[in-house]
């Protein structure tokens, strides 16, 4: 197994096929429609990569984003947007994510982003 990825994404299509095509590349996957589950599965499963949404109905990506961070401050996050808020992706950077897309992504460019940033991530273990 190369590592486990969160998928955090409102839009089911989006998080069935980004699960599909990191399933098939080796990653153990978890999938969350919204911050509630994406904090469960952090809790249980530590993943060590999530693609996290920024616009997710109830809570938004900003404060997924930081819950994750306090209960595992070495988690990486890439984030996905599907709007131009340059103060939202930088409020996000801040906060120590890693990079961000666009929506509609280029499927490639975020798969390598994947490797590169699963490849350097620590195991958490608890």
């Amino acid at each position: 197994m190369k590592g486990k990825l969160l998928i955090v994404d409102d839009q089911f299509g989006i998080r069935i096929l980004l699960n599909e095509i990191f399933q098939k590349e080796g990653y153990k996957t978890f999938q969350a429609a919204n911050g509630q589950q994406a904090l469960e599965i952090v809790r249980k499963h530590y993943p060590e990569l999530v693609l996290l949404d920024m616009k997710i109905p109830g809570m938004d990506g900003i404060e997924i984003l930081k819950r994750m961070k306090e209960i595992e401050p070495e988690i990486r996050v890439i984030i996905m947007t599907a709007y131009g808020e340059l103060d939202m992706i930088q409020e996000a950077k801040d906060l120590g994510a890693l990079t961000h897309f666009a929506k509609p992504f280029d499927i490639d460019d975020i798969r390598e982003a994947v490797r590169k940033y699963i490849a350097v991530a620590k195991p958490v273990e608890k």
